[in-house]
């Protein structure tokens, strides 16, 4: 049966379709589809109470959980949509994020791994900007921060009394907005910094996102009889769009991984009988690796896709011959258009390290030349995407919207790479500056704008250079100030305040000036 083209219809499906089946399964909490989708209709009850309509920004800060699905899901029946948020972001990130959306409602797991989003949001308010009446100052159009724990932080509303507010609102009411989104509504709008390290909002429409979901659906040839534990992030589009929204068009059980260590995952494999695996290939190097492994029964796998950072050769081999995988599979995709191509079913795993697969249904693949032209097979350039997947563009940012989609509908990726003689493609490079660290992509710009506001760093320049675990880390090479002498630990101190760890540079080196070429460039490939 195929999926419907809104979330309203797809949870009303899986209900019927799947009623008894356990749709998310965290910790001691389970939920059928049919609670499910009684859980979102009373989040939808509950964001309507604070004002939630048709059209505005729902932002979501907070770690895999049961929550984040229903604020998500319980939005995008109001016709609203999700912003979601990295848990690694600092203040300033989340800021520029809800500033660039103009977000009405923050949803926060304040206290999780001791961080508060909450008091870390309201520290990054510039100096002396105006308070406003808000629950942050700074941010007028954010009206309400909801807090999924008990709502302790000043200004914030409790989960437990958000839904409680809900019983106010009549079910026929927000019935009858789930009945008004359409497929071409806007689902979400996923931020990315950009090589400018401006946020720039991806925007998706249900019709897209819904697709995106079916298309890794049928790839994974998932059923309502798999159990899939989601290690990448709700906050990405891997463990939204490729997870939970997956899971919910074929019937599967959802067990949100808020925190990963090795032990407590495989641990989870055994008990819950894992089937479905997909994650960063830094997942499965540490599993493979880990002197405990052999302690664990890991034998229920069937099937992973592991992608967004290099993989070495051997890797799609080992998870067959050492964690017990009958399928693993590597696909490509971005932001702007998520599952582009996927690994084919059956295919030798000598050929899946190699490549990402050919192109995934309603999505067509080219690699051009500077001049646009299409180049011979096993040829590198620059890999240009179409199709019905492709997001609809940069939210209220149309300048950006043009330059990446050409008038023929071309996605222009900045990602080199080659087809083979079976139209499956490989990624070589990066025209793009931006790099991957542990399966997160780090936009150069924007940690460099960071250490250049630095007191004692004139210029800086940061490339991500190999690493066996995490893919890429950064590295920083900087100019100082006359006078000025490199305390590393302190500058990367710096960094950390003001960007998610991933973000910060593994290696700061100091350079007397930095390599250009004659137009005054940065020649960043040098420096690699």
């Amino acid at each position: 049966m195929a999926a419907p083209h809104t979330v309203p219809r797809l949870l009303e499906q899986a209900a019927t379709r799947f009623a008894d089946r356990p749709a998310i399964i965290d910790g001691d909490r389970s939920l059928t589809y049919a609670g499910l989708a009684a859980e979102v209709l009373r989040t939808s009850r509950g964001l309507r109470a604070i004002g939630v309509s048709p059209g505005d920004r729902v932002a979501v800060w907070a770690p895999n959980r049961t929550e984040f699905a229903l604020a998500l899901l319980g939005a995008q029946c109001l016709g609203a949509s999700l912003v979601p948020l990295n848990t690694r972001y600092r203040g300033h990130e989340a800021r520029a994020v809800l500033e660039r959306s103009g977000a009405g409602v923050l949803v926060v797991a304040d206290g999780f791994l001791d961080t508060h989003y909450t008091r870390m949001l309201r520290e990054s308010a510039p100096a002396g900007g105006v308070p406003g009446g808000g629950p942050v100052a700074g941010l007028p159009r954010l009206h309400t921060v909801v807090d999924l724990e008990g709502g302790d932080e000043a200004g914030t509303l409790a989960w437990a009394d958000l839904l409680a507010r809900g019983r106010e609102v009549p079910e026929a009411e927000v019935t009858a907005l789930a009945e008004q989104v359409t497929p071409d509504t806007v689902c979400d709008i996923l931020f990315t910094s950009g090589t400018t390290g401006r946020p720039k909002g991806v925007m998706s429409s249900h019709r897209q996102t819904i697709g995106v979901a079916s298309v890794w659906a049928s790839g994974a040839a998932l059923t309502d009889e798999d159990r899939y534990a989601v290690i990448n992030p709700f906050f990405h589009s891997f463990g939204y769009k490729a997870g939970l929204i997956a899971a919910c068009t074929a019937g599967a059980a959802v067990y949100p991984v808020p925190v990963y260590t090795p032990e407590s995952l495989m641990g989870l494999i055994e008990r819950a009988r894992i089937t479905v695996l997909p994650g960063a290939p830094t997942i499965f190097l540490t599993l493979i690796n880990h002197p405990r492994r052999s302690a664990f029964d890991l034998s229920s796998l069937r099937f992973a896709i592991a992608g967004a950072a290099t993989v070495p050769p051997s890797l799609f081999q080992q998870m067959r011959d050492v964690l017990g995988f009958d399928t693993v599979a590597q696909a490509y995709g971005l932001t702007e258009c998520v599952v582009a191509t996927q690994s084919r079913p059956g295919e030798d795993p000598r050929h899946v390290a190699e490549t990402t697969g050919p192109g995934v249904a309603g999505i067509e693949v080219r690699v051009v030349d500077a001049l646009g032209h299409d180049v011979p097979v096993g040829a590198d350039g620059e890999v240009l995407l179409r199709g019905e997947n492709v997001m609809l563009g940069y939210f209220e940012d149309p300048v950006a919207t043009d330059e990446a989609i050409d008038p023929d509908g071309w996605l222009h990726t900045g990602d080199v790479g080659r087809l083979d003689e079976h139209g499956c493609l490989k990624i070589t490079d990066r025209i793009k500056d931006m790099f991957t660290v542990g399966g997160f992509n780090v936009y150069p710009a924007e940690v460099e704008h960071v250490l250049s506001g630095h007191p004692d760093v004139v210029e800086a320049a940061v490339v991500g250079v190999p690493d066996e675990r995490l893919g890429f880390v950064g590295r920083a090479y900087v100019t100082l100030r006359p006078g000025a002498d490199l305390d590393e630990a302190a500058l990367t101190a710096y960094c950390r305040e003001r960007l998610a760890n991933f973000k910060v540079p593994r290696e700061v080196t100091v350079l007397s000036e930095l390599p250009r070429n004659a137009s005054g460039k940065v020649l960043k490939k040098d420096l690699r």
